[in-house]
């Protein structure tokens, strides 16, 4: 028997099957996946192979996951040597964002970019709490629409508070499963409850010492649309490191620079001092945005060298 994956706890699992059958269920001893290493061999959005273990209780074990489609990771935030499998099988990745209460670094949306890219999730960047932008705001939003834009990202923007953008965000959901990721605070359970009244999750406000948002959501879980498609919902990130990508391919992942670098004059150009580098060249003439580029050089510098 199979059934997808809607919720782990860490030693439980809840899944649901075809039939709409919802069960918990627990590893069968170490499950193994080739290939990959992670704190959790067990993801949101796996299909899993079960065996009956209780018929009174309804309990399963986990005896086998089924080849994903794709996952994305972060890194274990218990070791950093480490990858968790945030969740598998996606369609699509939708980022929370917002440029005031809680700031999102534009640090911080690369590096969600780069990782969907890695994993061949198409990405959305949502900027929400539109109501709080003033004429600053207002103009860094379209200078940051302008720049993900030009590279093939959507750009949209919302306030749940004025119900505004939330009706074309929410169509965006339809017949796919998506993943919501973002910072604690920047709206993601409010968006959640207004398409799941039911849920009623629990929100709050971000913390006045700090102005990063609070932790509202534990541990990853998936809802079924009433229109069609799926939702998971991840527990708020504070960083996002990135895992599993070398020096080498960093670039391939900004789409700007994928595009250039079969014209480098050296196949393993990092962009950096090289001469004849082509990436280098389209930021000097404005082609590549000098913020990108920074951010890539930023990212270049902290990432390191791992073998899984």
């Amino acid at each position: 028997m199979k059934a997808t994956v809607y919720k782990s706890t860490g030693s439980w699992y809840i899944l649901r099957d075809d039939a709409g059958n919802i069960f918990n269920a627990r590893i069968k001893g170490k499950l193994k996946i080739d290939g990959i290493t992670s704190t959790n061999p067990v993801a949101v959005g796996d299909v899993v192979v079960v065996e009956m273990e209780n018929e009174l209780e309804s309990t399963l074990t986990i005896s086998a996951v089924d080849q994903r489609k794709n996952y994305i990771t972060r890194i274990s935030p218990h070791n950093k040597n480490q990858h968790h499998i945030i969740a598998s099988n996606l369609d699509q990745s939708l980022l929370f964002a917002t440029l005031k209460d809680p700031k999102t670094s534009q640090g911080f949306i690369d590096r969600f970019l780069i990782t969907s890219e890695a994993y061949h999730i198409p990405s959305i960047i949502v900027f929400n709490k539109s109501d709080l932008y003033r004429k600053k705001e207002l103009e860094k939003f379209a200078e940051v629409r302008d720049i993900y834009e030009a590279i093939g990202y959507k750009v949209m923007s919302m306030s749940i508070e004025k119900n505004e953008g939330v009706a074309e965000v929410e169509a965006l959901l339809k017949d796919k499963t998506t993943l919501l990721s973002g910072h604690s605070g920047v709206g993601k359970s409010s968006f959640i409850n207004i398409i799941f009244p039911e849920l009623k999750l629990r929100t709050q406000d971000v913390s006045g010492w700090s102005g990063k948002g609070l932790h509202t959501t534990t541990f990853a879980e998936m809802f079924d649309c009433s229109f069609g498609g799926r939702v998971i919902d991840t527990p708020g990130i504070r960083e996002l490191g990135l895992v599993d990508i070398p020096k080498q391919e960093l670039s391939h992942y900004f789409p700007e620079m994928r595009a250039l670098i079969n014209d480098c004059q050296f196949n393993n150009c990092l962009h950096m001092n090289e001469p004849g580098c082509a990436v280098k060249a389209a930021v000097a003439d404005g082609h590549i945005h000098m913020e990108r580029y920074v951010s890539y050089c930023n990212i270049l510098d902290k990432t390191e060298e791992r073998s899984w």
